[in-house]
């Protein structure tokens, strides 16, 4: 990755809180993590939290200053920065001690690292040769970055005091880019959800997204991406603003935390065999386009591509999971990002949540359809949201108040956007439907759909309001947690140090014994989501509808044949998990195969 940190992981976003301080609690050891800035109203509170902590002085932003979420965000940041800095530069004088920071710094590192070899010689010198090593090691680490995540579809539209539309540099997320690219952190974006023209043609208004006279880029581009095509198509909108991606993260679709946007049922494997094969042709024709284009807006000539990497998240494990994903598909970075959730030294999470997370098994972690979006949602059972949320549809007062506005996107029934899970449209679609719709059975199972919906803008962020014993919003809403599927099978609270020694090798405690492969336990995912898409048309199906159905079922065929290809070789990458993942797919083959699917008419 662009100015490489010493580690092969990397800590992904998650939610509005989790990650919002991990930067704070990680980036001086050396490790990368990703800010979320939805929510500016949170990160207002984590803005004071840590300068009064810090004894800094602490202004507060005006809410109602039109450019308040740019502002917070922005602040944040530098806050954030100063803070990283100051704690790595800490770090870098403590002594060669044991328990000391820089001694915990260099424990973390893997063990093939250059970095932490020079450490172990250091070690075992003495004299002015160890004090020379010393001095060098102090010279030669860095701290993570502080990168930042936008979901690009976030972008609402906001409104003045006589409810005018402000112009678009307003809406949500390009207020939040404005406050990451005025900011001083040398970072990275990590844009999700798919192509915002309008937005990222709006970063080009920022010099910080340009090379600068020695070709740095201060300010750089991840496009989080699920497919070969999208990163293709996504790079080069971006290439002909003058925009370079330096970083290309591939996620499952499926076997991840948070929002999971399913492919046809193209599997993680294929997808990254397809970018293994064609890394150079992609950067290649991503940098005709850039560099044209840089040289018409910009009038800057480069010679060469700039620096670009490839990292793969969702799902992974164990270190055989990790080293197959550096080794065989050479990627750069693995994101680890669930099983952190159990590691309150590295998130920030209530104690209620870490505890349901503790002790959730495998039935217990699902799709949900709790996300206003519509689009399916992780989640996992008993979680404090959904208690609160049921207290109020048993008392026949279903919904939730809608305080952050972040997800108001529906005009069905008014003439601004209103968010699905509030109070207003669900007592409004409940009368509908009670109206149109006279079958008790049908009703009910409309209602229940419906009332399903849950407050993501609030709850996501309850656990860091929780955490810090600071008065939760109006309504309550309970914590709203997104975990990846792949929790199930870790089943202790720990510590960084803990979860880098099991990411690394060095540990094999933290997880269940059963616990499945990466790639099937994306496989079991995606055949429980073609069974759920078949089952959800009871028996009525259009001729669109079985044609996806029979082009999701070939390609998760299609991704079965690859792994039985991959894994019948004799790759060193593969040899810890080949017979268990061989015998797997013979048995979830066979499961495909008998699967209902709707044929076409004759």
């Amino acid at each position: 990755m662009i100015n490489k940190t010493p580690h092969s992981f990397h800590v992904p976003v998650m939610g509005t809180g989790y990650t919002v301080e991990s930067p704070i609690k990680i980036a001086h050891y050396g490790i990368s993590s990703v800010v979320p800035l939805t929510d500016h109203y949170l990160i207002e509170h984590v803005r004071e939290i840590h300068s009064k902590n810090n004894n800094l002085p602490f202004e507060p932003v005006d809410n109602k200053d039109v450019d308040a979420r740019a502002l917070t965000i922005q602040k944040y940041l530098d806050l954030m920065d100063d803070l990283v800095q100051k704690n790595f530069e800490a770090l870098k004088k403590s002594d060669f001690n044991q328990e000391s920071e820089i001694v915990k710094y260099f424990d973390l590192l893997p063990a093939g690292s250059e970095l932490k070899q020079k450490y172990l010689t250091m070690q075992q010198s003495e004299g002015e040769e160890k004090e020379i090593l010393q001095k060098e090691l102090r010279e030669e680490i860095q701290p993570g970055k502080i990168d930042v995540n936008i979901m690009t579809k976030l972008d609402g539209v906001n409104f003045d005091d006589n409810n005018e539309p402000l112009s678009s540099e307003y809406n949500d997320a390009h207020a939040s880019l404005r406050g990451f690219a005025k900011s001083k952190v040398d970072g990275s974006v990590v844009l999700s959800a798919g192509l915002n023209p309008r937005l990222y043609g709006y970063m080009a208004n920022f010099d910080d997204f340009f090379p600068d006279e020695n070709g740095y880029l201060k300010k750089r581009i991840i496009l989080k991406v699920s497919d070969y095509r999208s990163a293709m198509v996504q790079g080069r909108f971006l290439a002909k603003k003058g925009l370079w991606v330096s970083e290309f993260r591939i996620e499952s679709g499926l076997n991840c935390g948070g929002h999971a946007f399913a492919s046809d049922g193209f599997l993680l494997g294929p997808i990254l065999k397809e970018f293994k094969d064609n890394k150079d042709k992609l950067v290649e024709m991503l940098f005709a386009t850039y560099k044209d284009a840089l040289k018409q807006q910009k009038d800057v000539d480069v010679e060469q591509a700039l620096p670009t990497a490839y990292t793969v998240q969702g799902g992974v494990g164990d270190a055989d999971e990790h080293n197959m994903f550096l080794d065989y598909y050479n990627m750069e970075s693995v994101g680890w990002g669930s099983p952190f959730m159990l590691a309150p030294d590295v998130v920030t999470i209530d104690d209620f949540t870490l505890n349901v997370l503790k002790e959730g098994k495998e039935e217990d972690f699902y799709l949900s359809d709790v996300s206003p979006l519509g689009v399916p949602f992780n989640s996992v059972k008993g979680n404090w949201a959904d208690i609160e949320k049921q207290k109020k549809i048993d008392t026949g007062k279903p919904g939730a108040a809608c305080l952050k506005k972040f997800l108001q996107f529906n005009t069905e029934y008014t003439k601004y956007p209103i968010c699905t899970a509030s109070v207003q449209y669900q007592k409004t679609k409940i009368k509908e439907l009670k109206e149109t719709i006279t079958n008790t059975t049908e009703l009910k199972a409309k209602i229940d759909k419906l009332v399903e919906k849950a407050c993501l803008c609030v709850g996501l962020g309850n656990s860091v309001m929780d955490h810090y014993k600071l008065k939760l919003p109006k309504g309550d809403h309970g914590v709203v947690v997104c975990p990846g599927p792949n929790l199930a099978y870790f089943n202790k609270i720990t510590s960084l140090k803990e979860m880098v020694d099991h990411i690394y090798g060095k540990t094999n405690s933290l997880f269940n014994n059963d616990r499945p492969n990466v790639f099937i336990k994306e496989l079991t995912i995606y055949m429980d989501y073609l069974k759920d898409k078949i089952d959800e048309c009871k028996n009525e199906y259009t001729a669109p509808q079985i044609k996806y159905f029979n082009t999701f079922k070939s390609n998760l065929q299609d991704g079965i044949s690859y792994y039985k290809e991959l894994f019948s070789k004799g790759d060193e990458s593969f040899k810890n998990m080949k017979g268990k993942v061989l015998n797997d797919l013979v048995k979830y083959k066979e499961e495909l195969e008998s699967m209902f699917v709707p044929q076409p008419a004759n």
